[in-house]
């Protein structure tokens, strides 16, 4: 079991920054894959960002590509997502998520963080 809490959500304008973070409970993260997810209003969850846990796969949707970077930190149990070039269609809660296997489908999910970006 893991548990995760997202932190580093809020209001930024289009065109700014923000960084995420998601810090892990337990002495097992680097066995762990870590992922994440966002969900817009009236929209389904998709996926955002992967990384395995050497930090050495990433995996990123196409919509994401070149504005955000996913990375870890095992010492902190803890990853992050980087996010430059906001849109305001960037905007939704963004999950955090966890999984013994590397890839696009997740079993330890976090509460959310709420992303607005104004146009």
């Amino acid at each position: 079991q893991v548990q995760l809490v997202e932190s580093g959500g809020g209001l930024v304008q289009a065109g700014g920054s923000l960084r995420l973070s998601c810090t892990a409970s337990g002495r097992t993260f680097s066995s762990y894959a870590m992922a994440w997810f966002r969900q817009a209003p009236g929209k389904e969850r998709e996926f955002v960002a992967a990384i395995s846990g050497s930090g050495g796969g990433k995996l990123y949707a196409d919509s994401v590509k070149g504005r955000f970077t996913i990375s870890r930190d095992n010492g902190k149990n803890t990853m992050y997502l980087q996010m430059n070039s906001l849109k305001p269609e960037d905007t939704a809660v963004y999950y955090c998520a966890a999984d013994r296997h590397f890839g696009r489908s997740y079993d330890y999910w976090g509460q959310g963080t709420q992303v607005t970006v104004s146009s």
